[in-house]
């Protein structure tokens, strides 16, 4: 695993055998999919693999309010998508089945009931009046804000009257009077005073069941071993590890306790939390720039963790092989657009030519490059065109602009700063010359044409090649940046590259 001492093992395991180990992931099906969450996603498929144990999917869908079908599709598309797989899930099936929350209530209301029967959890009648009061007032007085614990010992003639007012009781749990300690995988000990430590609901006065319940019921009922998910949700551990005690004690569930790992938050600009608002943080806008799968899971996988020696380019087996959750650093993680797309051009390299062809359809499509369904001739030209772009790609919308121009039938739309910089009155000479000894040569291949060009330009006109060789490349190609020039003049042919030297021509007038 990580070392021949095998320490790490023994400490992320304890007493649990490697195939043993049951991970979640569980997203709320809201808004977009985040790339923080798809991270977390990704470190808890990587942990699973690591041990030969059992990753589960669970979607959190509680909140009706804000959680929505298409988003849960949405998400299930992307993680497909990124080749993320899971054991169990919504989608599959399994033996703790169902996976959605929504679809659990019976579950959760019998546990609340059984926490209330046995003195975990108790029912409060204060209103959000009271209890805002009594804040303000423990602020005033320099004293913890949270829940005083005024309902926790009510008589039976207090819970009459107040259920006479009309009063409708949430559910709290009880939480202990003393410290909580837990060892963070990767934060190692932490321990929370008991005077930080309140009362706290689990079940609304709707009756309608809260995260700090359903989440830990789940986890206790599908039997997971660790879990791994953002720091954000820290200060919620010492209270879903009482409650998990609680539902063992109950007979609610059995095994050991769920150990914790708290993974760094992924930051944006200003290192503040990228949240789901910032356009950026949308795993749909990597998509819909032409990442690869492989290139996103490989950069969304170093925020935070390293496979070593200073390598950066891995696959997801090779990760899964080495992943190390004690390794995994407690700081917070810069995304970097730039780094993210040097990894993603890594990747592009790494396909083959026909691979990375097949991949850029859709883009080419999308912008109208392309028709469908695509033509086997357009195939064949995009196939053989890919090389020369290969080495100059990091995502695969920039195909659009570095080969549309040969699959534009007629005139190429010209990229306007190029026009004014590149074909002035001064470049005429040069399209002339150029024109004039491309339709005389019998040959029409990338040698010849190079051949020909250098003779009438550098040779005879005495340009230097960047003055010689940018007004064709604009006239041909519409941009001042493409493919390389010659090898982009024999694919596009003789009649088109002559039409276009004209156009351009007329153009500068």
């Amino acid at each position: 695993m990580t070392d021949g001492s095998g320490s790490s093992d023994a400490f992320v395991l304890g007493d649990l055998a490697p195939g043993a180990v049951r991970v979640r992931y569980s997203p709320s099906p809201t808004g977009n999919p985040h790339v923080g969450v798809i991270r977390t996603a990704l470190y808890n498929s990587a942990f699973a693999r690591h041990y030969g144990g059992t990753f589960v999917f669970r979607i959190e869908d509680t909140d009706a309010a804000r959680d929505s079908e298409e988003s849960y599709e949405a998400m299930l598309e992307a993680l497909r998508w990124l080749g993320l797989h899971w054991d169990e899930g919504p989608d599959i099936g399994g033996p703790h089945a169902p996976y959605r929350q929504s679809l659990r209530h019976d579950i959760y209301a019998a546990a609340a009931e059984r926490l209330r029967e046995t003195g975990h959890a108790y029912h409060c009648y204060c209103t959000p009046e009271e209890l805002d009061e009594r804040r303000e007032a423990a602020r005033a007085a320099g004293k913890p804000s949270g829940y005083d614990g005024k309902c926790r010992s009510l008589s039976a003639e207090q819970v009459a009257a107040y259920e006479a007012e009309g009063r409708r009781p949430v559910l709290r749990l009880r939480m202990p009077d003393q410290d909580v300690t837990f060892v963070d995988l990767i934060r190692g000990e932490i321990t929370v005073d008991r005077f930080n430590l309140f009362d706290y609901v689990i079940v609304r006065a709707n009756g309608q069941p809260l995260y700090p319940l359903v989440n830990p019921v789940d986890d206790a009922l599908m039997g997971i071993t660790h879990v791994l998910r953002g720091e954000d949700l820290l200060s919620s551990t010492p209270r879903q590890l009482v409650l998990h005690q609680a539902l063992r004690e109950i007979g609610f569930a059995s095994g050991p306790l769920p150990r914790f790992g708290h993974l760094p938050l992924v930051t944006g600009e200003g290192n503040r939390k990228l949240s789901k608002r910032d356009p950026e943080s949308s795993l749909q806008l990597y998509r819909d720039r032409g990442f690869l799968p492989e290139g996103l899971l490989n950069y969304l996988a170093l925020l935070g963790w390293s496979i070593g020696d200073d390598v950066e380019v891995f696959s997801m087996d090779e990760m899964a092989a080495a992943f190390d959750v004690t390794r995994v650093n407690s700081a917070s993680a810069r995304f970097d657009l730039k780094k993210a797309e040097a990894i993603n051009g890594v990747w592009l390299r790494r396909l083959t030519a026909d691979d990375l062809a097949a991949r850029m359809v859709p883009y080419l499509q999308a912008a109208g490059v392309l028709p469908t369904p695509v033509a086997e001739a357009d195939l064949e030209l995009l196939r053989a065109a890919t090389p020369l772009v290969q080495e100059r790609m990091t995502v695969l919308d920039e195909s659009v602009g570095m080969l549309g121009f040969l699959f534009a039938p007629g005139a190429v739309a010209f990229d306007e700063d190029a026009v004014a910089k590149v074909l002035t009155p001064d470049a005429r000479p040069v399209l002339e010359a150029a024109r004039s000894r491309l339709a005389a040569d019998e040959k029409w291949t990338t040698e010849t044409i190079e051949a020909g060009l250098r003779a009438a330009l550098v040779e005879e006109l005495g340009l230097k090649p960047k003055h010689a060789f940018g007004p064709v490349r604009v006239a041909v190609t519409g941009r001042r940046v493409s493919p390389p020039l010659f090898e982009s003049l024999e694919l596009l042919g003789r009649e088109r590259t002559l039409a276009r030297l004209d156009a351009a021509l007329l153009r500068i007038g």
